[in-house]
């Protein structure tokens, strides 16, 4: 009984926060609209729905329609996928490690013997056996990082491994699109691969008195690829392809860094790059060649890597429990400051639809403009 209430209590608090959006967070005037759709605490899995959306309160299916589209998530001490209106394929809690991506999952141990590779719905898609690392998924393909974190292997559907690629040092970030795979490394070198496990072009950034990669990204063309590199200074770079190779095309020293990995994306299809800086958050205009700097309060948990309608979504963290959605028009119109209580956060984005989780609940809202 106190559980229950307690877990009220905090739904109740969210609410609060909903409110919020309406009747403060409105510094400038706004042309988007966030209309609440649903509030669902991951202990229950039961939605409460609000005017607009889709569902009757106090019942929720046991599992989202086949053929929906669903979003992955990790919040807290759960994981699992849920549905555009609020039904669960998958809601657990993380027993070991977890690796969680739009289409595959996989908890293992350790140290692990074997590895079993599942879809949003818990079906079995391939298994390991002595997998000698650990699993990640990205742009739809298995992957395994060894334990010392410096080799790569390519697995097929089935989880047999195709190839294997060893680093000079462990990777420190690692992205996929166009059938390229770009990782940064501790020794702040980064490295495209081909879908063979092929290198077709590396760059060692330099120009820091400490080398490592932070974030590395590729545009989903293959085009561009965004870099956030070194300590003493920390630089980003734009490099662009030119023939069979990359060259610069922009460079940036930040005024401080990180010695940890930073937020960085393509964002508004490949526009612009969106990146983490000391204090800020910085966007990097890629047709203009300048950058801007947007201050915010605290550092950044939760990047929206869309942008899409030119909105961008950023959560900050001022303290432990202290956390603030922020809203972006791009380039830099700050138009909306929602905070609220929580240790961990979750954001997600699915077109018109905004996903904002904390502590054990997560809350859909639907975009539209006014």
């Amino acid at each position: 009984m106190a559980k229950n209430k307690k877990k009220y209590r905090f739904l109740f608090g969210f609410l609060i926060v909903i409110a919020y959006f309406f009747v403060a967070a409105r510094p400038i005037p706004v042309e988007a609209v966030l209309t609440p759709q649903w509030l669902v605490s991951l202990e229950s899995g039961y939605p409460l729905y609000f005017e607009g959306g889709n569902g009757v309160s106090g019942g929720t299916p046991e599992t989202a329609a086949e053929g929906e589209l669903l979003l992955p998530f990790t919040l807290g001490d759960r994981f699992g996928y849920f549905s555009r209106d609020g039904g669960f394929t998958l809601n657990r809690t993380v027993r070991g490690n977890v690796s969680v991506s739009e289409n595959y999952w996989a908890e293992y141990d350790a140290v692990p013997r074997s590895i079993e590779i599942r879809d949003p719905r818990d079906v079995v898609q391939a298994e390991i056996s002595e997998p000698g690392g650990y699993p990640f998924f990205i742009d739809n393909r298995f992957f395994l990082i060894n334990e010392g974190q410096n080799s790569l292997t390519a697995l097929d559907n089935d989880g047999k491994r195709l190839w294997t690629y060893d680093f000079a040092a462990p990777i420190t970030d690692i992205d996929a699109a166009a059938g390229l795979i770009l990782a940064g490394s501790l020794d702040g070198i980064v490295e495209l691969l081909d879908l063979s496990g092929k290198r077709v072009f590396s760059f060692e950034i330099g120009g820091s008195r400490y080398s490592a990669v932070y974030g590395c990204r590729i545009s989903q063309d293959g085009s561009k690829l965004a870099i956030i590199a070194g300590f003493d200074d920390q630089r980003f770079l734009l490099m662009e392809k030119l023939g069979d190779s990359y060259r610069v095309a922009y460079h940036e020293f930040l005024s401080d860094g990180f010695r940890r990995p930073v937020h960085i994306a393509f964002i508004d299809e490949d526009r612009w790059v969106a990146f983490e800086s000391e204090g800020c958050l910085a966007l990097y205009n890629i047709g203009a060649r300048n950058s801007i700097k947007l201050p915010l309060e605290g550092s950044i948990t939760a990047l929206d890597s869309s942008g899409t309608d030119g909105l961008l979504f950023v959560v900050t963290s001022q303290s432990e429990r202290k956390k603030q959605l922020v809203e972006i028009r791009l380039p830099q119109d700050i138009i909306m400051k929602a905070p609220f209580s929580s240790e961990n956060t979750f954001l997600g984005r699915q077109g018109q639809r905004l996903y904002i989780g904390g502590g054990s609940t997560i809350a859909s809202f639907a975009l539209s403009r006014r």
